[in-house]
């Protein structure tokens, strides 16, 4: 059986839909799909996104129409959903939904996440590091408490194979030393798990590529999309999957399979 959980920044639901994710996701076999940048609010979901397949979606949306906002699809109903991270300026724009799978014997969530974006400008940049100052405790309590997985664009490469042109990004927001410094900090320190690495650590494995230039082309990309695991978790992952024979955004699917079941 096993448990499938897939991940994508679809850069508006509505355009990924254009261009084939909702009959990719229906055919994907995912028990749980977590997806970022829906870019819609509730009533333009109605009738057409609540359901995908036989998932149930589950969704943060922001204030603001045409931005942010997360979602986490599932086959299984949740014990509980978590909407938000208590924060007013981020929980304003739609960037975290948790779902609780608890039973007897376990505590168990899943999270869909859109960390901020920094490359639009020094304002951008700050605000992304008081949202990398916000989420840190809010896993480290949570990862005391209770199993998670978290899936999402949490738009940081890590090291220097996550991205093809490392030396001239060492200056630019999603490679920039603080927050590299936070990633190492969050895996070493806070013990989490990047599980997509754990299982391949080839190089030249995107999941995101600049629409200027060549860059989908050339294969000119960053790995941005992360499986984020407390390590009992991590433990079970047995299979990792980049999808890269359709684009439905500047991004693409990362798909793990772990070895239990809801």
């Amino acid at each position: 059986m096993g448990f499938r959980l897939a991940t994508l920044n679809l850069n508006g639901i509505r355009s990924a839909a254009t261009k084939g994710f909702v009959q990719w996701a229906e055919q994907a076999g995912a028990d749980c799909m977590g997806v970022q940048e829906i870019k819609a609010q509730a009533d333009d979901l109605a009738g057409r996104f609540e359901y995908i397949g036989k998932l149930r979606g589950h969704f943060h949306f922001a204030q603001k129409k045409g931005y942010s906002g997360v979602g986490l699809y599932a086959r299984k109903a949740p014990s509980d959903v978590l909407v938000g991270l208590k924060h007013q300026e981020f929980d304003a724009e739609g960037r975290y939904v948790e779902l609780r799978f608890d039973t007897p014997r376990r505590k168990l969530s899943v999270i869909s996440c859109y960390f901020p974006s920094g490359s639009s400008g020094e304002d951008r940049q700050q605000a992304k590091f008081r949202f990398l100052d916000t989420i840190y405790p809010h896993l480290l309590k949570l990862k005391k408490q209770r199993e998670f997985i978290l899936v999402g664009d949490v738009n940081i490469a890590h090291k220097e194979i996550d991205l093809k042109n490392w030396k001239s990004n060492q200056k630019n927001s999603g490679f920039l030393p603080e927050e590299r410094a936070w990633m190492t900090r969050l895996l070493d320190e806070a013990g989490l798990v990047d599980v997509f690495r754990r299982l391949n650590g080839r190089p030249e494995q995107y999941t995101w590529w600049s629409n200027r230039g060549q860059a989908w082309a050339k294969n000119v990309g960053w790995r941005l999309d992360y499986h984020l695991a407390t390590p009992a978790l991590a433990e079970k992952a047995r299979r990792e999957s980049i999808y890269l024979d359709q684009r439905f955004s500047d991004h693409a699917p990362v798909t793990v399979d772990y070895e239990f079941t809801l």
